[in-house]
């Protein structure tokens, strides 16, 4: 194991137990800018390493909150695993006939950065239109909610398997938005529970196409267990208000020279 890997993966840890950011958002453009990974690698090896670190944030709130519903888990999985698949195949017919991919995958990462971004900044004000919608037209609203949540789903299942970024941050948003009423604990259960099967698909399909380092996934979790333990307990002692935009003007950056 390299303790440089190791270091990368407890920051990367503490900055997902302050923020609630996912990993992928802040540890994909880590490994491919400080360590100088490919893409592709970088991402296949981030997808495997959030459905690991996931399953044990959903173990507590199933187990202990009972804070996962179900229904909306399955919406989005109907949307976001046929599109996982899907994704990985038309990946593969590229590789296998010689088209490069890391321009792709580079480019997906770029936007879903800046997308992380946009969330961060509107997310209160998201929400806030999601109330006023449901409030003025409830019956259309919940109409509308569950073709929606697969179509929600179906994006984040693309975007995901293309980058590593967005079951979090844009998963979360999302549900905010389309779920107003429920709680945030509800909202951030969900997602984390239907972050695993589609992380978890998406990595072992970069897995079949040679995209996962294990020396660098086991150097990741050894790191950033004990960092989101820790930075979930230091979380609540640094205000929201100043570390989001912080936060989101970094992802800005990032994306761009990704896309640029």
């Amino acid at each position: 194991m390299d303790i440089g890997y190791i270091i990368s993966g407890l920051l990367v840890g503490l900055l997902v137990g302050i923020t609630g950011v996912g990993g992928g958002s802040l540890m994909t453009p880590l490994l491919v800018f400080l360590f100088g990974f490919q893409p592709a690698v970088a991402v296949g090896t981030d997808l495997l390493f959030a459905a690991i670190t996931k399953t044990g944030g959903v173990w507590v709130h199933h187990g202990n909150h009972k804070s996962v519903e179900w229904r909306i888990v399955g919406l989005l999985s109907l949307g976001s695993l046929p599109a996982a698949l899907i994704t990985i195949f038309v990946l593969r017919h590229f590789a296998a006939i010689g088209k490069e991919i890391t321009h792709v995958i580079t480019f997906s990462l770029g936007i879903a950065l800046i997308l992380t971004a946009l969330a961060l900044i509107f997310r209160n004000r998201l929400q806030k239109v999601g109330l006023e919608t449901q409030s003025h037209e409830p019956s259309r609203f919940a109409h509308l909610q569950g073709p929606a949540t697969v179509a929600v789903g179906l994006i984040l299942g693309v975007l995901v398997t293309l980058s590593s970024v967005g079951a979090g941050a844009l998963g979360t948003v999302a549900l905010l938005f389309l779920y107003p009423r429920m709680h945030t604990l509800k909202i951030v259960g969900t997602d984390l529970a239907h972050a695993i099967p589609l992380t978890a698909l998406a990595g072992i399909g970069h897995l079949s196409m040679g995209n996962v380092n294990f020396t660098l996934l086991g150097s990741l979790l050894v790191g950033s267990l004990p960092g989101i333990w820790v930075g979930s307990h230091i979380s609540a002692k640094i205000p929201e208000k100043v570390l989001r935009p912080i936060l989101a003007t970094v992802l800005m950056l990032i994306g761009f020279k990704f896309v640029l």
